[in-house]
């Protein structure tokens, strides 16, 4: 089912505050003319999302402020279908048009300008997705621009352009396995690209991303389980738990991990100091403060209130020694 959003009907005057509280919240800083024209039409496909957007010229900002208060795990693959997109992260300039597509990393700042009569098509992928087919330096490959021109990249493009129209008439069976091949073709454009290799998903690799996509997507629910998990990845407990043995875990011990993982990497953010260590353990899904600092301090040696200190005096050590 496709969420579609648009600032045709509203007034000009109202159009970019309407934009800015209903479409980009918490995720984006957006810069635009007051009357700003926008359409934005949202598609889930298996575990990723495909987002389609016409509008005016614009500048968007994805700041430390919006990474703290969104929370994304995510990459970002944004591909220019008309006008010209200019995307910054870190010290990479990326310039895209005419079907050149760009790897953002959510989990850090980044910044786009987009220009002329703009129309785009973004796949919004779990982390996960991405790093088990580059690698463990998926990361570095983020604003790197991927010209459409290459031999593999136009039609990746050209396969990406018309995905849209075809999400509805996709059925949840068929949806999950084009999930793995529409990632699958990006990641061989982008490694093509750089001269790196990709890795093609056996079916066992893929009902594996699935199932830690899931998982990833639901740590927040404090019902989850193995059997909902299981559920929500169209396999058996059995064989999840099976897929997770060949990495020495189990589906318990596996949302155990990313949920602890999860809370620590928001401890050592700076931009969440004064929040509560009892408020991050239950948005991240533990039931109990207690048995969450049990198992912190059992994974990490240290109480979250220690581990955030140890955090805090490494970045302040850091500081004085960039001022020296």
């Amino acid at each position: 089912m496709a969420i579609e959003l648009s600032t045709k009907n509203v007034h000009p005057k109202e159009r970019l505050s309407f934009w800015r509280e209903i479409a980009t919240a918490k995720e984006v800083d957006l810069t635009a003319s007051p009357g700003f024209l926008a359409t934005l039409r949202n598609q889930i496909l298996g575990t990723v999302a495909v987002v389609e957007l016409d509008c005016d010229p614009c500048q968007i900002k994805r700041t430390a402020s919006n990474i703290a208060r969104a929370g994304c795990d995510h990459f970002f693959l944004s591909m220019q279908l008309s006008g010209s997109g200019v995307a910054s992260q870190g010290d990479r300039v990326s310039v895209n048009q005419n079907g050149g597509f760009v790897l953002l990393d959510t989990d850090r700042p980044y910044e786009m300008q987009l220009r002329g009569n703009v129309r785009t098509v973004s796949l919004i992928v779990p982390r996960l997705g991405f790093k088990e087919r580059l690698g463990a330096g998926a990361e570095t490959l983020v604003g790197l621009p991927v010209d459409s021109g290459g031999p593999l990249a136009g039609i990746a493009s050209a396969f990406l352009s018309m995905l849209p129209s075809r999400i509805a008439a996709v059925d949840n069976a068929t949806a999950s396995r084009l999930t793995e091949q529409v990632l699958d073709f990006v990641a061989l454009a982008i490694s093509l690209e750089v001269g790196r290799t990709a890795t093609l998903f056996s079916e066992r690799a893929v009902a594996l991303y699935r199932l830690k996509a899931v998982i990833d997507s639901q740590l927040c629910d404090r019902t989850l389980s193995p059997a909902t998990v299981a559920a929500a990845a169209g396999i058996s407990v059995r064989y999840a738990n099976d897929l997770l043995s060949k990495e020495g875990t189990s589906v318990e011990r596996y949302i155990l991990h990313r949920r602890l993982e999860r809370c620590r990497r928001v401890l050592e953010d700076p931009a969440q100091t004064r929040r509560p260590i009892g408020e991050i353990a239950l948005s991240w899904g533990f039931s109990d403060v207690s048995h969450f600092i049990r198992r912190f301090r059992a994974r990490y040696d240290l109480t979250p209130g220690e581990y955030r200190r140890r955090a805090q005096e490494l970045a302040a050590g850091s500081r004085i020694e960039e001022e020296d």
